[in-house]
C-alpha cells in the first residue's frame, strides 16, 4: 500500500473526515436509529419484503457463524451476487467482524472471477448457484475454506443466536478491495479503509438532494459505489432500500408509478434507456426530478436534454481509486451542472500535471492496489495520484475532462481526442450512444472508428452522412472516422460504462 504523507493524514483527522469510526459502528449506529425502515428487491427470481431490523438480524447470525469459524479483522470475504437482500447480509456481516469485504460483479465470467480469487485469496466466498449467464463453478474457488451458496447451503453458515456488538479494527486498515470495472484487460485491486470509504460515504451522501426521493438501486451491488449506495447510505440516511437485479427500464418505469420510486442517475444509459423506453410518458417526470451524472463520460447532449425535459442535471468525476474528486451541487449555475464536471469537492485537491493529467488526492483517495509494481506507478511521495484523465479547469475552479491518455488516438502522428467526435456524433438525429476508439490503418498507423447506438426506430446513418454531419460542425477533416458500426448494445462495465477495449479489439479482429 502506498505511504500517506504524514502531514496529509494529520489534517484529515484534525477535519474531522478521517474518524475512529469502522465501517461496523457507523453501519450499527444507522440501524439502530432506523429499524423499521424496508428493504426491498423487486426480482422475478428472488424477490424479497422485510425491514432493515430483519436484514441485520441475519448478517448478525452470518457474522456469529463466520466468528465461530474463526473469521475476523485481516480475513478477506468475497462475494459474487446480484442485487440480493444476501449481498447486503454478506456486507454488513463482514464490517461487523471487521473483515476486508471484495464485491465481485455478478456477471463476471470466468476469467475474472478466476484473476480475483487467485489475487485476494479469500478466507470466506458466497456465491449464488445461477443467476441469468453466471452459474458458480466449484474447481474456481475450491481452496477457499469457507463457500456458501445461496439458494442451497447459505443458511449453514449461520448461527442460531446473532452477533452482538461489533468486533474492534484499525480505521486506518483495508475494509474493502474492489475491482475496476473492466476498461483495461486485466482488473485492478484497490483497497479502502475504514476511514477512506466512511468519507466517501459522507461525501456522497452530502451531494445528494434531500428531496430526491426513495432510489431504485439497479446498478450491480458488486461494483462497489453501487454497494456504497445501496447499503451505507441508506442506512446513515434512515431511507428505504429498493434492489433490482437486472436493469429493465420498463420495469423501472413501472415501478414509479406503482411504488413511487424514482431513477436518479448514475452512468448516462440509465436515463437515457428509460427517456428513449416505450413506455416513458411525461408522467414520468415527477419522478425524475435530479439526475446525478457520472461513472462514465457525460456528453453535454445528454445533460441538455434532461434540462430541457425539467429534470436538474448535475455531473461528477471520480474512479475506483478516488471515488469523489469532483462533482457540481444540484443548485449551482446551470451552466456549470450541464459543461462541466464540477468542482474539487470537501477535502479534495486536484492540479494539471504539463500534458493535462489529473492529478487528485483527498480523505477518499484508496491506500493502493493489491500489486504493488501499479501502486508505485500511480501515487507519488507527496500523495498524488495519477488519474491518467485529461482535463481543463475554468476560471471559477470547475473541472471538464476532456479525454483519457488511452482514449488518444495517433493518426499519422496527429493526436485526436475521442470524446471531441463523440461530443459531436452525439447531436446526429436518432443517436442515443457512442464510442470513436482508434483502428489499425496500415498507411496512418490508426484511425478513428466510430460505433453507435440509435434510439429505437432511428434512421441508420452512412458513413458519408456522418461525414456531412462532421463537417457541419467544423470538426477538422483529420479527425473524422473512417469506418461507421452499429451494435444494438455496447460491451458495458459493471457500472455501464463502454468496454472500449473490446470495441478496438472486435474492430482489429473484423468482428
Amino acid at each position: 500500500m502506498r505511504t500517506i504523507p504524514a502531514e496529509l493524514a494529520e489534517r484529515y483527522e484534525a477535519e474531522g473526515w478521517w474518524t475512529r469510526d469502522t465501517l461496523g459502528d457507523l453501519l450499527a449506529r444507522g440501524l439502530r436509529a432506523a429499524p423499521e425502515t424496508g428493504f426491498r428487491v423487486h426480482s422475478a427470481v428472488r424477490p424479497w419484503s422485510g425491514t432493515f431490523r430483519d436484514v441485520e438480524r441475519v448478517a448478525r447470525r452470518l457474522a456469529a457463524g463466520l466468528r465461530e469459524r474463526g473469521v475476523g479483522p485481516g480475513d478477506v470475504v468475497a462475494l459474487q451476487l446480484p442485487n440480493w437482500m444476501e449481498a447486503a447480509a454478506v456486507f454488513w456481516a463482514s464490517a461487523f467482524l471487521g473483515a476486508t469485504v471484495v464485491p465481485i460483479v455478478h456477471f463476471y465470467g470466468r476469467k475474472e472471477v478466476g484473476y480475483i480469487i487467485d489475487a485476494i485469496r479469500p478466507r470466506v466466498f458466497v456465491t449464488a448457484e445461477r443467476f441469468g449467464r453466471m452459474e458458480h463453478q466449484p474447481d474456481l474457488y475450491q481452496d477457499v475454506p469457507i463457500v456458501g451458496l445461496v439458494g442451497r447451503d447459505f443458511d449453514d453458515l449461520l448461527a442460531d443466536e446473532p452477533m452482538p456488538g461489533v468486533v474492534a479494527a484499525d480505521p486506518a486498515g483495508p475494509a474493502l478491495i474492489a475491482f475496476t470495472s473492466g476498461t483495461t484487460r486485466d482488473p485492478k485491486g484497490v483497497i479502502h479503509s475504514h476511514q477512506t470509504l466512511g468519507f466517501e460515504t459522507r461525501q456522497l451522501a452530502g451531494l445528494y438532494p434531500a428531496d430526491r426521493g426513495h432510489q431504485l438501486t439497479a446498478a450491480p451491488v458488486g461494483h462497489f459505489i453501487g454497494m456504497v449506495n445501496a447499503f451505507l447510505i441508506p442506512v446513515l440516511d434512515g431511507t428505504p432500500v429498493n434492489l433490482a437485479d437486472v436493469w429493465d427500464p420498463g420495469r423501472a418505469l413501472a415501478l414509479m408509478k406503482s411504488d413511487g420510486l424514482t431513477v436518479g442517475g448514475g452512468a448516462t444509459y440509465y436515463m437515457t434507456s428509460l427517456l428513449d423506453h416505450p413506455d416513458f410518458t411525461p408522467g414520468h417526470l415527477e419522478h425524475m426530478k435530479y439526475a446525478g451524472l457520472g461513472g462514465a463520460a457525460v456528453p453535454a447532449a445528454v445533460t441538455t436534454r434532461l434540462a430541457g425535459l425539467g429534470i436538474t442535471a448535475f455531473r461528477s468525476y471520480g474512479s475506483t481509486e478516488h471515488p469523489s474528486i469532483t462533482g457540481s451541487r444540484h443548485t449551482a449555475p446551470e451552466a456549470k451542472r450541464l459543461y462541466t464536471d464540477g468542482n474539487a469537492l470537501p477535502g479534495v485537491e486536484i492540479r494539471l500535471a504539463e500534458d493535462g493529467e489529473i492529478l487528485s488526492r483527498g480523505p477518499d483517495l484508496c491506500l493502493g492496489y493489491t500489486d504493488p509494481a501499479l501502486t508505485e506507478r500511480a501515487f507519488d511521495d507527496e500523495g498524488w495520484y495519477r488519474t491518467g484523465d485529461i482535463g481543463v479547469l475554468d476560471e471559477d475552479g470547475y473541472l471538464t475532462i476532456t479525454d483519457r491518455k488511452s482514449d488518444i488516438i495517433i493518426r499519422g502522428g496527429e493526436n485526436i481526442g475521442a470524446a471531441e467526435v463523440e461530443e459531436v456524433l452525439l447531436g446526429m438525429p436518432g443517436v442515443a450512444e457512442v464510442a470513436v476508439v482508434a483502428a489499425p490503418d496500415a498507411r496512418l498507423g490508426e484511425h478513428a472508428a466510430a460505433v453507435l447506438r440509435l434510439r429505437p426506430g432511428g434512421p441508420a446513418p452512412s458513413l458519408d452522412g456522418m461525414r456531412a454531419h462532421l463537417e457541419r460542425a467544423g470538426l477538422a477533416r483529420q479527425k473524422w472516422p473512417e469506418e461507421l458500426h452499429v451494435v444494438d448494445d455496447f460491451p458495458r462495465t459493471a457500472s455501464g460504462k463502454i468496454q472500449k477495449f473490446v470495441l478496438r479489439r472486435d474492430i482489429a479482429t473484423g468482428r
